[in-house]
Formats: C-alpha cells, structure tokens, sequence
C-alpha cells in the first residue's frame, strides 16, 4: 500500500465508484420481479440484495482474473489507461440509468478498457481471443439459455399446479420467488463485483505494486464489495420499474421461475470464468416468463428500445474511454480535464434525473395493471381481452402517474324474447 501514487489512488477510488453505481444499476436483475409480484416491499427487497451482493463478493475471483489478465495485456498498459476506461463505464452506466434502461455494467466496463487500450497501445493491447469466447459469446448466449429456461420453467410450472387454486398457492410462490431473488443476488455479488476487484488488481499490476497474475488482495475485495452493496441498497428504480412491469406483466410463478433460471445462468458463468452480463440474463429471464404463460405478452417496443441499449454500450463506453485516454495521454492537465469532465457529467445527468425522480415511494406506480392480471385469475377484474394484449404488447409503459386503461366495454346485442327481469339487468359487456 506504501507504494500507491497519487494517480492510482485516483484510479481505485474511481473504480469503487463504478463499483458503486454497478450496484444501484443492476439492483433490478435481482429484485424487480420480487417488487412487482408483492413478494417483498421495496426497501426490504434492496437491503437483503446489498447483504448478499457483499457475500457473494467472497465466494470466488475467476472472473476478477479474467479481468485482469485475460482481456487486455498487461505489459505496456499506464495506470492513466484504467482511468480512462472507468470514466467510460461510469458515464454509460448513469446515462443508460438515467433513461431506464438495464443496459450491462459488465460491457461498459469491457468497451471502456478494449476503447482505451486501443488509443493507448493499439490492437497488440487486446486478446481478441479472450474477447470472443468469454465476452462476445456469452453475451449471445446468456440472455437466450436463460430466457428459454424460465419460458420452459414457467410452463411446468404452470402445468404443475393447473389444478389448484391461484390464490392458495400463490404465497409458497412467492417465498420461492424471494429465495430464489436471493440467488440472483448472490450470483451478482459473485459475477460482478470482481470486475471491479479485477480492475483495481489491473492498476495495481499497472502501477508496479503487485506482479503480474496476481490474485486480488483481501482489501480489494472487500472494498469492491462494500462499494456494489452500498449501491445496491440505494436501489436503480428507474430500471426497476422497467424490469418490474415494463418488459410484461409477471404474476408469482413467472417471478419464481424467472429468477430461479437468471440464477442458475448466472453462477454457472461465474464457476467457468465467463464475465458475462447478469443484466442480460435477468432480462432474457423476465422475457422468457412472460411468454410462458398462456395469455402472456412481451411489450417488444420497450424490449427493442433495451436490445439497441446492449449493442450500443460496447462501443459507446469504448469511444468515451478512447476519448477520454487521448486527454491523460496529454499529461496531468490531460488527467484533470477527465476528472472535470466526468465528475461534470455525473452531476449534469442526476440533475435532470431529479426533474421526474423514481424512488422506492413510488417505484410501483403503473404496476397496478399487473397486479389487475394477477387478481383476474382469482375472480376479481376480468383478464384484457385478446385487442388490448396486442395493444399493450407493442406500447412503451405509460409515464408514472399517468393511467392506461386499453380495455373498451361493448354492449352485446339483445336477444328477442330475452327476459330482462323485472328491474331490467345491465347489458352484458365484453371486454377486448
């Protein structure tokens, strides 16, 4: 530690700040589905997810070394070039957050250090190799086997307890579903925060403090994951409510195989050494549960609108970080101005996050459609007819605050001689 300069102290505090806003972004890969099924309120349901994301933290550093040694070289890199990959990230991370999309903290950073690596060193800095079969694929990958895991477990699910009774059972569901969340959290923990462990052990390489190959040291990884728990307690709701209710409509044994399939993805990953994106496999996961269910839609306009979020974010954070490495090539002016304009950006984008803040008060609002879909099934509110499914399969979820009720009431045609009785019943209605 005596060894630390003051440039790569910079570059460790940064990397917590990454750290810290993976966490408050990726919040909903565990919790979303808990929140909007009424498994768990939405404070207590981000507090358990902090306490597991910091033990998962412990658990293994395969991916932290993958990070380390295996995406860029190296030899050659400067402690300026970690800098300015984790301002890319971190700029990508707030925006995407800003929006409420649950764009992938993990390709931020990845784009971040193959975009400053190239303006540093060029092509020779990159393992191509290591980018393709343990980024590039999985990120294919990981959103389909997980989305065809939850459709599949949704429907045995569904087949399963097609003879009892929705509300008899939908308690046990739901403690699945909080289990199972918990999992999610863990296998974050376990996934993400070594990124960040394998970006500090990465400066700390650069800057001569550790040789090269080393594992994390016990204070980086427990910094990382003090720095993702805290995030995740402060909550993403933005992307929550997103997650929540604006990919489909989730009832609790969607929620419970959804998560259940994310998590089972995500450790497998973490054991293999495959950084993959748990945001991704969360989202495939929600995806897959609402198509499992009959009856079940996925609102694609919004899907899209996150489909082009994941493929801009390699490149995205890649041509920021590249940017900002020409600045620090510069020298300590160079380093500065990046420090100015990051910490500028930051402030600029919670700003105008504080015109229509999202907190966990109103998190929910606009999940009372859902919660109408669920109670449909068990006798209350009638489920949307087959016009307004189609409709809100292809409509963005409506602002909060604002209503939008699809349904239309029509009044069926009398049938002669039809006794009305003697105060005369209400028209019969469809509902479509």
């Amino acid at each position: 530690m005596e060894h630390i300069t003051l440039l790569l102290a910079i570059v460790i505090v940064t990397a917590l700040v990454f750290d810290f806003t993976n966490g408050f972004h990726d919040t909903a890969n565990a919790m979303a589905t808990t929140i909007s099924t009424g498994a768990l309120k939405p404070k207590v349901a981000v507090g358990m997810s902090a306490v597991l994301n910091l033990v998962g933290a412990f658990l293994s550093v395969e991916v932290a070394k993958t990070i380390s040694g295996g995406l860029i070289n190296e030899q050659g890199i400067r402690t300026e070039v970690i800098f300015a990959a984790l301002v890319g990230a971190i700029l990508w991370n707030l925006f995407t957050w800003l929006l409420g999309l649950p764009s992938s903290s993990s390709h931020a950073l990845f784009g971040g250090l193959i975009g400053a690596t190239l303006m540093s060193v060029g092509a020779s800095g990159v393992n191509g190799g290591v980018v393709v079969t343990k980024v590039l694929i999985p990120a294919l990958a990981a959103p389909v086997v997980a989305g065809v895991a939850a459709m599949l477990a949704t429907k045995l699910t569904y087949r399963i307890g097609r003879n009892t009774d929705d509300r008899a059972t939908a308690k046990g569901y739901r403690a699945g579903q909080i289990a199972s969340a918990g999992l999610v959290s863990l296998a974050h923990g376990t996934n993400d925060a070594q990124k960040t462990m394998g970006v500090i052990t990465l400066a700390l390489v650069t800057g001569g403090v550790l040789a090269p190959g080393s594992n994390p040291p016990v204070w980086v990884i427990v910094s990382a994951g003090l720095a993702i728990a805290l995030g995740t307690y402060l909550g993403g709701w933005r992307i929550i409510r997103t997650m929540g209710t604006g990919l489909t409509d989730l009832r609790p044994q969607q929620g419970f195989a959804a998560q259940t399939s994310a998590a089972t993805v995500i450790l497998a990953s973490s054991h293999l050494g495959f950084s993959l994106s748990t945001t991704q496999s969360c989202s495939g996961a929600v995806m897959g549960a609402g198509l499992g269910r009959k009856g079940g839609v996925v609102r694609w306009s919004t899907a899209s609108r996150m489909f082009i979020a994941w493929g801009l974010t390699l490149p995205a954070a890649g041509l920021v970080a590249a940017g900002a490495e020409f600045l620090t090539g510069q020298g300590t002016w160079g380093v500065t101005a990046v420090a100015v304009l990051l910490i500028a950006g930051s402030g600029g984008i919670w700003l105008a996050s504080r015109r229509r803040p999202v907190d966990h008060t109103n998190v929910t609002e606009g999940m009372d459609a859902a919660a109408g879909t669920r109670e449909g099934a068990a006798g209350s509110p009638a489920p949307a007819g087959i016009v307004t499914t189609a409709i809100a399969a292809v409509s963005p979820p409506p602002p909060a605050g604002v209503a939008q009720d699809l349904s239309a009431t029509i009044h069926a045609p009398a049938v002669p001689g039809a006794p009305t009785g003697p105060a005369g019943e209400p028209a019969r209605t469809a509902t479509v």
